[in-house]
């Protein structure tokens, strides 16, 4: 039987998975999301100012950079391992291990230069971990519950979010404690679904692909992947540049709002984005359409930034982030769940991930730059424009994936 470009026909594909084991996936990968986001984008500044002093933003953006070629290295190389190795559990343990080991290391760097060292071994260690995690994924959850997945996935920003402000509470003095305190959360987090769940097993989301009487392998094709990943590359460079930029143009719109207003913009945004993307992934299972809350998360995502674009007070300017922030967020969760759908190669799943990773860490290498050139001579409103440009391209593409291949289930 000739392989369906999205959909499997074989009997056990209609078995699911346990929603039990979804559930700890998903805090899984919430788990990967806490070991980076509160460490990048406070605890690391932080320790950076007081090892380099006044060339702090300097060394931050070198530190940044080595460690976004790291990640990318890693999640290839890692992704692959466990892929030959065909053993996701050993790999993400390990990374576990290791990340969390380097995390409590890092108050042992007593300069920027060793600081630099850990944070590289950190980064291999910790895609040593996500990588084959993401994999596992679409080793266990059949085609007909991805999206669902891609739902359950929105909660790993919440929780990234919400780690931020656990750490950094007053009782936390320290940087050994606040490092302390994230590495038990991680741990928290990975550990229920990597050693103590036992999740149903389908053996044709696992299967190599046959040889056809011509001696070719049968794979899916790879136009649809390719049109994926570029779409997110394109989302994610306007999430990077707001990621790193929202506080400035915050401070451009509304001079007066303070730090702790603005960390709440972004924890309404990833919290009111759950409850939409577990609806929408569910509706996309149920009416076979994988792609269309895609499409229409990434047009509403162009709308926001538009509107950021164009906002001339404080109360519009919050709006228009929130549409975009929720957007957004429901892009990126739903997007990771259906890009298992598409990957040619199920026994190659856990390097085409870390191809796929690429689209997380090269728009943190290519947005300083873009940023730095419109910024400065036109303003946040024009590189606004040129950022929902992008997002428009991206959701003209996902069209075409919809339009060429028809879902069926």
């Amino acid at each position: 039987m000739h392989r369906d470009d999205f959909a499997r026909r074989d009997p056990a594909q209609r078995s699911h998975q346990s929603l039990v084991f979804m559930l700890l996936y998903a805090l899984a990968v919430a788990g990967g999301t806490m070991a980076y986001v509160p460490f990048l984008t406070i605890l690391l500044p932080s320790r950076v100012a007081e090892l380099a002093g006044a060339a702090d933003v300097e060394w931050l953006g070198f530190l940044t950079f080595a460690g976004a070629i790291a990640a990318s290295i890693g999640g290839i190389f890692f992704g692959w391992l466990s892929d030959v190795t065909r053993n996701r559990r050993g790999w993400i343990l390990t990374g576990l291990l290791l990340t969390v080991a380097l995390l409590l290391a890092m108050p042992l760097a007593k300069d920027i230069v060793s600081l630099l060292a850990i944070i590289i071994c950190w980064q291999f260690s910790l895609n040593m971990m996500l990588g084959p995690l993401a994999a596992w994924g679409g080793d266990l959850v059949p085609d007909d519950q991805k999206g669902l997945l891609g739902g359950l996935l929105a909660f790993a920003p919440a929780l990234g979010a919400w780690s931020g402000a656990l750490v950094t509470l007053s009782v936390l003095v320290t940087f050994e404690t606040r490092l302390l305190t994230l590495a038990l959360l991680i741990s928290c987090a990975v550990l229920p679904a990597t050693v103590f769940a036992r999740p149903r097993r389908f053996e044709d989301l696992t299967r190599p692909p046959s040889i056809g009487p011509d001696g070719r392998i049968d794979v899916l094709p790879k136009g649809p992947a390719v049109r994926m990943w570029l779409a997110r590359f394109l989302v994610q460079i306007s999430e990077a540049a707001l990621f790193a930029y929202l506080y400035f143009w915050f401070r451009s719109i509304d001079p007066d709002m303070g730090d702790n207003e603005k960390a709440q913009l972004f924890g309404i945004a990833v919290s009111v984005a759950i409850p939409i993307a577990l609806y929408l992934g569910r509706w996309s299972d149920r009416n076979g359409r994988p792609f269309l809350p895609l499409m229409v998360s990434s047009a509403i995502s162009a709308a926001g930034m538009l509107a950021m674009a164009l906002a001339n007070s404080a109360d519009f300017a919050k709006l228009a982030y929130l549409l975009f922030g929720i957007a957004t967020t429901v892009f990126l969760a739903l997007h990771a769940g259906q890009t298992l759908r598409i990957l040619p190669r199920s026994d190659r799943r856990g390097r085409d991930l870390g191809i796929f990773n690429l689209t997380n860490t090269l728009p943190s290498l290519i947005m300083p730059l873009l940023t730095l050139s419109v910024v400065p001579g036109f303003g946040f409103e024009v590189l606004f424009l040129l950022l929902a440009g992008l997002t428009v391209v991206a959701t003209l593409i996902l069209a075409t994936i919809s339009r060429r291949n028809p879902d069926r289930t």
